[in-house]
């Protein structure tokens, strides 16, 4: 199942398969691994991977651009995601002397033709800034945008972690097709400070990072809140009578939005990625849904 991102966007799968942990801050997977999951994947539907040029200390990028090389045919069937403007203080990068954010069109550029080369492409399909930086020039990101787009190098923009204000202000100057922000049952936040609400007005689809809250709800000792969605989830999927993962619940509250939620599931194990997108079979109702927040937030609505 794919969706558009935005009037003109591109056409993503309805999960997008967050790929942070699969080299070193992860699951450390080897050039086989990965390329057995992309292909697993893509045999899914799920066509949709999200990167960003810091994953890994700046190298799963690279990792994963090793994997497409032994099936080049792959890259006409999937989506590649990625970002850059965080600059680490990791080995990798003994010149970053601070954590920073550099939103520069020389940063941008430098990072997208790193990225296209460590990815084994010749074209992103998006680029997002991936931190706001109080130092960031509009104009000078949107001129950059443009240069970048009529190179063929990036066919679409967006943001991730922007606020409304920072995002409106750099969509006046270039259209922008997304914004991906953290947002769960764990964190509410977007749902109510009006992120989402201008998603819907600008009719695009935001990204959603973390959407199982990290896998709080299934640690070995939950705190209250993960206590109260945990066992009103199982209460739903019990009065349902349906063969349905507390998961993929979870996942099915954050698509039921109107503003049209793609959930960026970080796994690297295929079988969580499958019942993540069996998760778009399921339509909660609109009391389901507010009885998962309600748990969330431990009160009922005012």
């Amino acid at each position: 199942m794919t969706t558009s991102l935005s009037e003109h966007g591109p056409r993503f799968s309805r999960i997008v398969f967050g790929v942070m942990k699969w080299g070193l801050w992860g699951h450390q997977l080897n050039t086989r691994d990965m390329l057995r999951l992309i292909e697993e994947s893509v045999a899914y539907g799920v066509t949709t991977f999200d990167h960003a040029d810091i994953y890994g200390n700046y190298t799963t990028e690279a990792e994963f651009g090793e994997a497409l090389k032994l099936q080049p045919s792959l890259r006409d069937k999937i989506q590649l995601v990625t970002k850059c403007g965080i600059k680490m203080q990791v080995p990798q990068r003994p010149h970053h002397r601070i954590k920073s954010y550099d939103t520069s069109p020389e940063h941008i550029r430098a990072s997208v033709d790193r990225s296209l080369r460590n990815l084994n492409t010749d074209y992103i399909d998006l680029l997002l800034i991936h931190r706001p930086s109080p130092l960031m020039d509009a104009d000078l990101i949107a001129g950059e945008f443009e240069y970048l787009k009529k190179e063929g190098k990036v066919r679409y923009f967006g943001v991730s972690n922007f606020t409304r204000a920072q995002f409106d202000l750099l969509n006046s100057r270039f259209p922008l097709v997304t914004n991906q922000v953290e947002a769960s049952l764990f964190h509410l936040p977007p749902f109510t400070d009006g992120t989402l609400d201008q998603c819907q007005q600008h009719r695009i689809r935001p990204m959603a990072w973390s959407p199982l809250g990290g896998g709080s709800i299934f640690s070995a000792s939950p705190d209250e809140q993960a206590q109260r969605i945990l066992s009103t989830a199982q209460a739903i999927i019990e009065r349902r009578e349906q063969d349905i993962r507390v998961d993929q619940l979870l996942l099915a509250w954050l698509m039921r939005h109107p503003s049209g939620i793609l959930p960026v599931v970080g796994t690297a194990r295929i079988e969580r990625l499958k019942a993540a997108a069996d998760a778009t079979h399921i339509m909660l109702s609109r009391e389901e849904w507010f009885e998962l927040l309600q748990a969330s937030t431990g009160s009922e609505v005012a």
